[in-house]
């Protein structure tokens, strides 16, 4: 295995991973306690610099994935042994449990946040949508952010 490409799985799944952290520990919470018009808007800002395309984050992003399951395409046809099982194990778990909630669950309520007229909606209407929105963000949120961890160190651990 070439240690270019482990070292790109290891690197981006450790950013990608703290990427997901920092939002469920800091990011989230730090805007929890805003009313809902302004939280909101706070998320709105901050989805927005993904959905525009920043180049770091669909780096680590969209790295993390290819670099991981090309890892563990070269380990489980060259090497023998639990290397390679652990390898497609958390390709596996990357795909199931980090990109698919992202693509099904998160990016649609982040759509839908970022659809909403701000200053048109009635306070009872910005209510409800962060009620629909928020606890179940966060809580699929927190199930990317403990696979994204598991995945890194399971990477950290292999030679």
């Amino acid at each position: 295995m070439t240690y270019t490409i482990w070292f790109a799985a290891e690197l981006l799944n450790a950013l990608l991973a703290g990427f997901l952290f920092a939002f469920a520990v800091v990011v989230m919470p730090g805007i929890r306690s805003l009313p809902d018009r302004d939280f909101l808007r706070a998320f709105q800002r901050i989805d927005g610099v993904i959905q525009r395309g920043s180049p770091a984050f669909l780096l680590v992003w969209l790295g993390s994935a290819v670099s991981l399951i090309g890892v563990a395409l070269v380990a489980f046809l060259g090497t023998h042994g639990e290397a390679r099982w652990l390898l497609a194990g958390a390709a596996v778990a990357h795909v199931v449990g980090v990109q698919l909630p992202t693509m099904t669950i998160n990016i649609p309520l982040n759509n839908c946040v970022q659809a909403a007229d701000l200053d048109t909606l009635e306070d009872n209407a910005v209510a409800d949508l962060r009620a629909a929105f928020e606890p179940r963000w966060n809580r699929w949120n927190l199930g990317r952010t403990s696979v994204a961890c598991v995945i890194a160190a399971v990477l950290a651990s292999l030679p």
